[in-house]
């Protein structure tokens, strides 16, 4: 049975090692611009998470029941960055 496929394994034996070479390297390449652009993504949302200033205002309750006392729905999401009722919590010193 196999030696009917004989001359098929020896016309295709040329073009394997091009093929899986090429098709290895895509791999390869896609998986490291996949991780490169995960990463990039994972830097930029917590650049934009460290913005939102809710840790430090004097209206935060740190319950996680109710967060914020004036906005308890946009409490430590992005909607809360540019909160204009925003005060800084005095200093505890």
């Amino acid at each position: 049975m196999f030696q009917l496929l004989y001359p098929l394994v020896h016309a295709i034996q040329p073009f394997l090692v091009p093929i899986c070479f090429f098709f290895a390297w895509t791999f390869i390449l896609l998986t490291v611009w996949s991780l490169v652009s995960m990463t990039l993504s994972g830097f930029s949302k917590v650049r934009e998470m460290h913005r939102i200033p809710c840790a430090d205002c004097q209206y935060f309750t740190g319950d996680y029941t109710l967060k914020c006392t004036v906005h308890p729905s946009t409490a430590l999401s992005e909607d809360a960055i540019n909160c204009p009722d925003y005060a800084p919590a005095p200093s505890p010193y």
